[in-house]
């Protein structure tokens, strides 16, 4: 009897062949599932080289990492590398280009981020840099998409590249990356499940985002109120106070200002703490982050900063920018400060600050410094600024209302910023059940 001819093995039989071995299976999942290696299901391999030489500024789009990584997030490019058709039709001939259900993995720098290639448009990307997966139609190309972005295949992925310098996701790496597989047509219910959940939480993803948005514009609103007298109307009309008490002033009716001390910072502990332009961040001062610096006792006295003090950066990017001394600190400020100091007992510093929020205010800092290439005010520039200026008892109660208004703003920006970050979490949660099959899709 002649030997029997041995026949291609069957999609089933490679399967087996591809099985992970139990003991290192990372969770268990439905019966109808298996755990395999990528290599089951794709061809893992790379694009030929395409030499720097051959790269032009039009013809076949061409694509490295980091315009992979773009298009994985936002779906589209400017793209502003090519090669020529001739050379994609040789590629084409003799090696294959990416085909519709292919994925594309980037392999350095931001590694393991997928991309799907979803129409028959042309283009070629570079060797090396990125995993091409060609689908052999074990796996639905989405379903591979949402896998890679989970936490389990993402670990996967940076424990193989540990102990390399820069991340890399190589070609054999690919191949042994474990992934769950159930039957094809329970992939694309997962698919569909993942969408219709995602596209939910980015509805309220949108409107938490305009939410958010819209506390900038609120607070100027509250901000405007207040320094135009309409906040405190009811307040006037109950303590008999009149609509005209307020009086037109400027800065240089009520302060006197200062240039600050010119000397270089000190990182060890000599001297009073040394406020600096960049020591102000968000309103707000971290004592402990600021330098030191060594200066006798007349520059203490004259630099000292005190309470009720008001800084404002008077160069730069940041010019206009203020911040009001509330701790008591023994420091020093630096010269690219200008030191407001409130010398008339009519008006409240902690009034003068809430202005300064205002964009009234900012309106005209930036009248002063328009027209000039480098931006900036001077005392005198500041002695001309223009407020309106209610008695005092009223300008405490102001400061009280604003007080009060933007805790409230603020306490609901925080909510809705974990209320955002909570979407993600969720987003995560999804996929993490998806791939154990707990969507409820398993037929």
């Amino acid at each position: 009897a002649m030997p029997k001819k041995k026949t291609a093995l069957t999609i089933e039989e490679r399967l087996q062949q591809a099985l992970v071995p139990a003991e290192e299976q990372p969770y268990e999942v439905p019966e109808n599932w298996v755990w395999t290696y990528i290599s089951s299901g794709f061809d893992v391999t790379s694009s030929k080289r395409v030499h720097k030489s051959d790269w032009l500024s039009e013809g076949v789009p061409f694509y490295r990492t980091r315009e992979l990584v773009k298009l994985s997030e936002q779906g589209y490019i400017d793209n502003e590398l090519f090669i020529s058709e001739d050379l994609y039709k040789t590629f084409k001939k003799e090696f294959g280009v990416p085909q519709k259900n292919d994925l594309l993995i980037s392999g350095v720098g931001t590694i393991g981020v997928p991309y799907v290639i979803s129409d028959e448009k042309k283009f070629y990307f570079k060797d090396g840099n990125v995993i091409w997966l060609k689908n052999k139609g074990v796996f639905d190309a989405s379903y591979m998409y949402y896998l890679y972005k989970t936490v389990f295949v993402d670990n996967q992925i940076h424990s193989m590249s540990a102990g390399t310098t820069v991340d890399t996701y190589t070609i054999i790496n690919a191949k042994n990356t474990i992934i769950p597989l159930p039957p094809l047509s329970e992939q694309q219910r997962i698919v569909e499940r993942i969408e219709e959940l995602f596209a939910k939480l980015d509805e309220a993803k949108e409107r938490l985002q305009e939410v958010a948005d819209s506390f900038a514009v609120r607070k100027a609103a509250i901000l405007h109120k207040a320094f135009t007298g309409e906040l405190t109307k009811q307040w006037r009309r109950e303590n008999g106070v009149s609509d005209e008490s307020w009086e037109e002033s400027n800065f240089g009716k009520f302060t006197v200002s200062q240039y600050g001390y010119t000397e270089k910072a000190h990182w060890e502990k000599v001297g009073p703490k040394f406020l600096r332009i960049t020591d102000i961040q968000d309103n707000k001062v971290d004592w402990d982050e600021v330098p030191w610096c060594p200066i006798d006792e007349a520059g203490m006295k004259q630099y000292a900063v005190q309470i009720g003090d008001i800084m404002i950066a008077r160069t730069g990017a940041t010019t206009g920018k203020s911040y009001l001394i509330c701790d008591d600190v023994e420091a020093v400020f630096a010269s690219f400060l200008i030191r407001l100091k409130v010398v008339d007992k009519n008006l409240d510093y902690n009034y003068l600050y809430g202005y300064m929020q205002s964009e009234d205010y900012w309106r005209q800092i930036t009248d002063f410094s328009s027209g000039i290439a480098q931006p900036g005010v001077n005392a005198n520039k500041l002695k001309q600024i223009k407020f309106k200026c209610p008695s005092r008892p009223e300008q405490h109660e102001i400061v009280r209302l604003i007080d009060d208004l933007l805790a409230r703003e603020r306490a609901a920006q925080q909510a809705t910023e974990q209320a955002l970050a909570s979407i993600d979490l969720m987003k995560k949660s999804i996929l993490a059940r998806a791939f154990r099959g707990e969507l409820g899709t398993n037929k």
